[in-house]
């Protein structure tokens, strides 16, 4: 038995490009709004709330201050024109071939033509693509079509352009093509069937013809999944579509040799991934049945007591064995090899003569008067009953990543092994999961099979609750002036964005330091660690601004401790303008040189003397307390005369 997956399955290029805009725009900006799924996977979409992008139903959900994610479906066009009217800034992850959908039925609306669309009436794409014209008509199929022609001789000789959903299946749009051309008089005809959905379904129809089994993946929305599903079961009469693994049932593969796997554009390679990886299990698990734990015990028992749990007394212990009085005639005895799970374990490391030990009775010879006891069977049942328990109870399991598997890693806990897959490893996507192995991490039950002895587990279930909790915390407990230490988790041009546990706040590249930075990575880097302070913040739009510069420290304050007028200073030129340059008379206090006390004589432009950088004296002319402006003079200390005249073309160019 073996499973074949469709190359083409997953993620398609638009797709991809979406949540991929998406998550960059959930990172930088903080707080965004989907309107609507950015894809129709409900798993994305969760990881993107995860992110700080909150989904809304509807245009009126929106704010001016907002910044809109728009799907890969597209929009209609008069969401577009309320989103600019109340000024939201919009990221437009729109597929580029549902743009050329958009872009053909505006044009056609320019031209007087009547836009037909073929694909499913209440998509989201197709409703998006017919708002760009009034005349746009949709039918669903070929049959609708041609009624629609018969009721009326007239519409032949419209002038029609005709277009198909992205996602259309082709024999529906071929044959709807046809009607058109033989009908009509006067018809534009463009295939807009995207590339990938005609390869991805041609693919599935074909691996359907050679399987017995055909699985599908992808969300329940999607309609190119649903038409993926179609193909298939035109082909194959043992169809499965699912979201997930968790939904894959042993029955599935009854009398199963081969089994195919596919999935729509809108599911993660993660899921995928899983998928396969079950499948695999399951196939081989119809192969060659295990017995179960239970079942083993049940064939062992050979009397009335066996099977029986019974507490005693370690009176010695050997080489081979160790003897438990267990307070009636027959005397206990358990083998090493029934002492524990841990082949390595020394006897003496688990049990000492004199303590109390709970076993399972394996056999008993009423004859010679014994009974073979077993210590690891019961504490493998007491570990599976304590794995039942804490998935019933959503208790943290605490154990080792031991390796990575097909899909995820597995992690053992309690000398159980727990399958925990790549979406629920709370990393990243894409991320390396071998950098896992040999940590210790917590995680939540998610899925228990006794019988199978298959545990399946969640890091992120704990992680999510664990971050939902500190940033309640935060949340909670902040006030403007509070103190944190964060770490940075990324940069922009303006400033950055730092973690002070479970909620990021941003410090604008101002606020990074006293003296004058053209960008935040002169001072920073992501990963560093940054004592900051509360400035403000905005619990209802979940947006905090902090501080890095020490205001005890304030350079103006050293400045006027160490100069005043008439003192000559040995400055940085910091910034040229046109009419003249910043220059730095103390880390974070800049003074203006005017293009008239550059030098004594008439200059052009300030980079004709002087250049970013270099150093200078410069005469103190004039200094304004309240509004902590600096005047300087090149010129008074190369022409004293002119001196005079100083402090009247300073405050003029203020």
């Amino acid at each position: 038995m073996k499973v074949i997956q469709a190359k083409s399955a997953g993620f398609c290029y638009g797709v991809e490009r979406a949540v991929t805009l998406a998550e960059q725009t959930a990172r930088e900006k903080g707080n965004c709004v989907m309107l609507g799924s950015i894809i129709h996977n409900a798993n994305v979409v969760a990881q993107l709330e995860e992110l700080g992008a909150r989904q809304v139903s509807g245009v009126k959900d929106i704010r001016p201050e907002d910044t809109v994610l728009i799907r890969a479906h597209g929009e209609r066009k008069d969401v577009f024109s309320y989103l600019h009217q109340i000024g939201a800034e919009c990221v437009d992850a729109t597929c580029p071939n549902v743009l050329r959908l958009q872009q053909l039925v505006a044009r056609a609306d320019e031209e007087g033509s009547t836009p037909i669309i073929i694909g499913e009436p209440h998509h989201p794409e197709v409703m998006g693509v017919a708002s760009w014209s009034v005349r746009s008509l949709v039918f669903d199929g070929p049959e609708v079509l041609q009624k629609w022609l018969q009721e009326d001789p007239k519409r032949r000789d419209l002038p029609i352009v005709a277009v198909a959903q992205t996602t259309c299946i082709r024999a529906n749009w071929e044959t709807s093509a046809e009607i058109l051309k033989k009908e009509c008089t006067n018809v534009k005809l463009f295939d807009t069937i995207c590339n990938a959905t005609h390869k991805r379904q041609s693919e599935a129809a074909e691996l359907a013809r050679q399987v017995d089994v055909m699985v599908v993946v992808g969300d329940r929305k999607s309609a190119n999944t649903k038409h993926l599903t179609e193909i298939c079961r035109k082909s194959c009469s043992a169809v499965y579509q699912i979201e997930s693994a968790a939904e894959l049932k042993p029955e599935f593969f009854e009398g199963c040799a081969v089994a195919g796997l596919t999935a729509g554009a809108s599911t993660p390679a993660g899921i995928i991934k899983e998928v396969y990886t079950t499948m695999s299990e399951e196939i081989k698990n119809m192969e060659a049945m295990e017995e179960s734990f239970e079942e083993m015990l049940e064939k062992s028992f050979k009397t009335l007591n066996t099977g029986e749990k019974v507490t005693g007394i370690v009176t010695a212990i050997g080489p081979t064995e160790v003897q438990v009085d267990l307070g009636c005639k027959q005397a206990g005895y358990i083998a090493i090899d029934e002492l524990s799970a841990d082949p390595n374990a020394k006897p003496e490391d688990i049990v000492k003569v004199g303590d109390e030990i709970e076993t399972y009775i394996i056999r008993v010879n009423d004859v010679e008067g014994y009974a073979m006891l077993s210590k690891k069977r019961l504490d493998a049942v007491k570990v599976w009953e304590d794995i039942e328990n804490a998935r019933e109870n959503k208790v943290t399991l605490e154990g080792k990543v031991t390796e990575e598997n097909k899909g995820g890693i597995v992690v053992n806990v309690k000398g159980v092994r727990v399958f925990v897959p790549a979406s629920q490893s709370g990393q990243p996507r894409g991320a390396e999961l071998s950098e896992m192995i040999g940590k210790t991490v917590s995680l939540r039950v998610t899925e228990v099979n006794r019988a199978r002895r298959r545990v399946v587990g969640s890091i992120r279930a704990v992680s999510y609750e664990a971050r939902a909790a500190a940033q309640a915390e935060i949340w909670n407990n902040i006030e403007e002036g509070k103190r944190y230490t964060g770490t940075v988790k990324s940069m922009t041009s303006y400033g950055v964005f730092v973690d002070i546990g479970g909620v990021d706040g941003m410090v604008h590249i101002s606020e990074l330091s006293w003296s004058r930075i053209k960008n935040p990575a002169e001072v920073v880097s992501v990963g560093d660690t940054l004592d900051v302070y509360v400035i403000s913040f905005d619990a209802e739009k979940r947006k905090i601004s902090l501080g890095v510069k020490d205001r005890s420290c304030n350079p103006w304050d050293k400045f006027m401790e160490t100069y005043q007028v008439g003192d000559v200073a040995n400055v940085r030129i910091v910034k040229l303008m046109t009419f003249g340059a910043f220059a730095e008379v103390v880390p974070g206090v800049d003074g203006l040189i005017h293009i008239s006390q550059i030098a004594d004589r008439r200059i052009e432009k300030p980079g004709d003397v002087l250049s970013e950088g270099q150093m200078v004296d410069a005469k103190i002319t004039a200094i304004d307390e309240e509004k902590q402006k600096i005047s300087l003079s090149i010129r008074a200390l190369l022409a004293p005369a002119a001196a005079e005249e100083v402090e009247e073309v300073a405050e003029d160019a203020e």
